[in-house]
């Protein structure tokens, strides 16, 4: 009995180990790629001559709310802020039950209109609509009927006056260069349909004028450990999928899309928790279905600052949305895995994000299970396996410090001493503390999937530091 289970555990500690080999390998080329690029950018100042000639994209922004009378003014006021000058800001009020609404009616001397909106992908139907034009740029609020957050983007995309929108998440700002830098690939490709811009955490920062004046990491730990992972995110994931037209998500706090290729593919889909990634999805087969030349790309210096979830609870209804939308958005579109019909983007980023994203959890929290089995009937090498973790860590530790201070380094940011101690500190913690617990979460994501996928849980909202 004693050799079956030897036997056992040899095949499960090969798998391991070539499932970390993988990643691993993984990481250490996102994050030099990306740190390679984010310096190269740095030293290149992309269409200077065109936007000095005033060559502009005609934008709408287009901001779902749901209860969030704390944050929607400033997050109004950054965007009213910004160095463009052809673009609108539409509002979409999803049926709030607190005074988002009148915040903003109030904020930004909004009057009643009577104003159709055709509904050319489907919706919830509007209440009210309200509009301002006494500031730069017009503002468009609607009251609808509860609906989603992706019914509320979908009304967006319907009133949205111009060919480019803009889609963010209320309680986030963006930097005065933004908007100018999202639709450079616009500019610079004329088949391009959507293009992501990079999220950092603004717990702890304090933005004037749509400009950062004072960087600094955030004093609670969890918001301080997620900069440093959405550091290593946006530098692995995207960065390097973009060189081969293979990104399949763009945050939702940050988007820019082409209308009528979203509107020709269906619109947001109301039915999922991952709008934001499914959308990106869906426009990948779309234009490959029906032979439509496309780029998808990232724009790595188009920052938006948005908040992260400062207690763990919070954290952790965020992560199992953030599961449960994977999860809907690759069995809708299960059919591209490793499909030479959808190129690279199925043969390489469907494949990523199946092993790496959707089944990493079951399969770390497995090899946990896996390695108190195995020393429970004493056929673990307890040193060796001590000695792989701490490799391990420190291996994932540089990797995410490497890509945290390039990110740094590149946007002209300036870290404390402190800072710089705090962030060598807690990459260990996030990485060998953190990440099991979010495994934990993500892996028991699914549970009573079908009595809780459209449930989204409260998350605490704090007033941002904008001035």
């Amino acid at each position: 009995m004693t050799d079956v289970y030897k036997l056992f555990f040899d095949y499960i500690g090969a798998y391991f180990i070539l499932y970390m080999i993988g990643y691993a390998s993984f990481l250490f080329l996102s994050v030099t790629v990306g740190s390679s690029i984010l310096y190269q950018l740095k030293r290149r100042n992309w269409l200077k001559n065109e936007l000095q000639g005033q060559y502009y994209v005609p934008v709408t922004i287009i901001i779902p709310a749901y209860n969030e009378e704390v944050t929607i003014e400033d997050s109004i006021r950054s965007l009213l802020a910004l160095e463009y000058k052809l673009y609108e800001i539409i509002i979409v009020d999803d049926g709030s039950s607190d005074h988002t609404a009148e915040v903003i009616c109030k904020a930004f001397h909004m009057q009643e209109i009577k104003r159709p909106i055709q509904r050319k992908i489907p919706c919830q139907p509007e209440k009210a609509v309200y509009e301002s034009y006494d500031w730069k740029v017009p503002i468009t609020l609607i009251c609808k009927q509860n609906g989603g957050k992706a019914d509320a983007l979908n009304m967006g995309v319907n009133a949205a006056k111009y060919p480019y929108f803009i889609c963010m998440d209320a309680d986030s700002v963006l930097q005065h260069d933004s908007l100018e830098k999202i639709v450079r690939p616009v500019l610079e490709e004329s088949n391009v349909v959507a293009v992501g811009g990079a999220v950092r955490p603004c717990n702890g920062t304090k933005i004037e004028n749509g400009r950062v004046v004072s960087y600094h990491l955030p004093d609670k730990i969890i918001p301080c450990m997620q900069v440093l992972e959405y550091d290593r995110s946006f530098l692995a994931a995207r960065i390097l999928f973009d060189r081969f037209n293979g990104s399949i998500i763009i945050s939702g706090a940050f988007g820019l899309f082409k209308k009528n290729i979203v509107i020709d593919a269906g619109g947001y889909d109301a039915s999922t928790m991952g709008e934001d990634m499914e959308l990106v999805v869906k426009l990948h087969v779309f234009c490959r279905e029906h032979n439509i030349p496309y780029r998808i790309c990232y724009a790595t210096d188009a920052i938006c600052w948005t908040q992260a979830p400062e207690k763990l609870s919070d954290l952790c209804k965020q992560r199992r949305r953030w599961h449960i939308g994977l999860f809907q958005s690759m069995m809708l579109h299960r059919r591209m895995l490793i499909n030479p019909k959808y190129g690279l983007v199925g043969m390489i980023s469907y494949l990523y994000f199946l092993i790496y994203e959707l089944l990493s959890p079951y399969i770390e929290i497995f090899g946990i299970f896996s390695i108190v089995l195995a020393f429970l009937v004493d056929l673990i090498n307890v040193p060796f396996m001590i000695l792989f973790f701490f490799i391990y860590v420190i291996y994932s530790a540089v990797l995410s410090l490497t890509a945290f201070f390039a990110r740094i380094h590149t946007i002209d940011l300036k870290l404390t001493i402190k800072d710089v101690l705090k962030a060598i500190g807690l990459c260990v913690v996030e990485v060998s503390c953190l990440r099991l617990i979010l495994a934990w979460v993500r892996a028991t994501a699914l549970i009573g999937y079908h009595k809780r996928k459209t449930v989204w849980g409260n998350i605490e909202r704090k007033k941002i530091t904008f001035k």
